[in-house]
């Protein structure tokens, strides 16, 4: 089986080297093409106003210096052109990628570009109890569970443009639950805010400061499991169209 690795935290995260350790244990034909600085938040955005470089770190090992999106396109169209991956392994993110993460994670972009090309594609992140963990972040769930939560999806019949999304809890290995196959979640809007900085030069600067929120969730949604300690295991398409509201829709056209 030949193995694309990817993700969105850089070509030297750690989640990645661990990415890579849980496919040798699937396949030796490994190829790495990892963004070359982190690309968090970036979701599908692609490099399209400005060209992008990539530096080769030996056979099979390349850093791009663009978007995770940029990465599964480089790979398919020009680094593994000949010979296609079979499965593209996104992550592992230092952070959970649950409810309505999705929508901005690189990580499942990458995985989304993956599923758009017909290629079976997974992401993987592993979520962290505190803000401002920084390198602190502990991937022992994912390094323990990550085999159990990957293997069982190869034989699987997969349908047309999905993809699978795995987050692991942050708990100690030996805390986890089990795996359990949930429905994405969402959450109240309202985590999001700005921390207002001034440069020394006087001018205002702002980050986004992404607080997380007190969550009540609906049962079976990755939101409650990753709270009881779950591994969770959610498929996601890449048709968005919310089909109960066609026929609504039409109707006001009529």
């Amino acid at each position: 089986m030949r193995i694309l690795l990817t993700n969105d935290d850089g070509y030297h995260a750690r989640g990645l080297a661990l990415l890579e350790k849980l496919a040798r244990t699937i396949s030796d034909d490994i190829t790495v093409i990892a963004p070359a600085d982190e690309q968090s938040g970036k979701g599908r955005s692609l490099s399209l106003t400005d060209p992008f470089r990539v530096r080769r770190h030996g056979e099979n090992r390349y850093a791009v210096h663009g978007t995770p999106t940029d990465c599964v396109m480089f790979a398919l169209a020009e680094a593994m052109k000949d010979n296609k991956p079979d499965l593209i392994l996104s992550g592992i993110n230092r952070g959970g990628n649950i409810a309505e993460d999705v929508s901005y994670s690189g990580t499942v972009s990458a995985a989304m570009e993956g599923a758009l090309a017909g290629i079976r594609s997974v992401a993987l992140s592993q979520r962290y109890a505190h803000t401002g963990s920084g390198d602190k972040v502990s991937f022992d769930a994912a390094e323990a569970w990550g085999e159990r939560a990957l293997k069982p999806l190869l034989d699987m019949e997969w349908a047309p443009r999905t993809l699978v999304n795995i987050n692991f809890p942050p708990v100690a290995s030996n805390a986890v639950q089990g795996i359990k196959v949930v429905s994405q979640g969402l959450r109240d809007y309202g985590r999001v805010g700005v921390d207002k900085r001034t440069d020394p030069r006087g001018f205002d600067y702002y980050w986004l400061a992404m607080g997380r929120l007190p969550i009540v969730p609906v049962p079976g949604t990755d939101l409650e499991a990753i709270e009881q300690g779950y591994v969770t295991v959610t498929p996601l398409q890449l048709d968005l169209t919310h089909r109960d509201s066609l026929e609504r829709l039409k109707s006001v056209y009529s």
